[in-house]
């Protein structure tokens, strides 16, 4: 490594970082389609050459970014899921999430989420982190309920988030609730 390229990475050893957190922020503003290394690193604060030299490609930066994203994800859901002791405990967990992380409105999150999915529908090459993400998410679910109800309730955990954002009537927080029992109502009678 050059000593210019060893000073400059060790005046902003958190440059690589902050570029993958911001591209996701220009992921939401842009799409993926807008999303370039000139307008990330202008959101970054850096200059254009740090992407080349931290990135091979768009690629690169864009499995970085959309994997850290659902890594994310995956770690808050296992937390708060991590909380429950029953599994009355974890129904209501489970409902608080779609209500917490998914505003009727819509959210940069979820914007971020659906470039994810239409990414990995159109490149398989990008379908190994929705298929860790779900995989990982299952494993969380696991803990609580067999593994059947556990893909039954992260499909469902998706599908009302969708409607949750682009619904015009989305369904009620009770309704969530409802709909969930009736998913689980067998798992836990344990």
């Amino acid at each position: 490594m050059a000593e210019h390229e060893r000073a400059r990475g060790q005046a902003d050893p958190g440059r690589r970082d902050r570029i993958i957190d911001v591209t996701l922020d220009v992921i939401a503003a842009n799409g993926v389609a807008g999303t370039s290394h000139r307008k990330v690193a202008a959101a970054a604060g850096v200059p254009l050459g740090s992407m080349t030299y931290h990135f091979s490609g768009m690629d690169e930066l864009l499995r970085e970014a959309f994997g850290r994203f659902a890594d994310r994800g995956v770690e808050r859901f296992s937390t708060r899921m991590a909380q429950a002791q029953t599994p009355a405990d974890a129904l209501e967990i489970v409902a608080g999430t779609i209500v917490d992380d998914t505003p009727a409105s819509g959210s940069d999150e979820q914007v971020v989420t659906y470039e994810l999915y239409t990414l990995a529908a159109r490149d398989a090459s990008f379908r190994d982190i929705t298929e860790r993400w779900m995989d990982r998410t299952r494993g969380v679910l696991e803990k609580h309920f067999d593994p059947l109800t556990a893909r039954l309730l992260d499909a469902l955990l998706e599908g009302l988030a969708v409607h949750r954002t682009l619904d015009r009537d989305p369904v009620t927080t009770a309704q969530m609730i409802e709909g969930i029992r009736r998913i689980t109502k067998e798992a836990t009678t344990w």
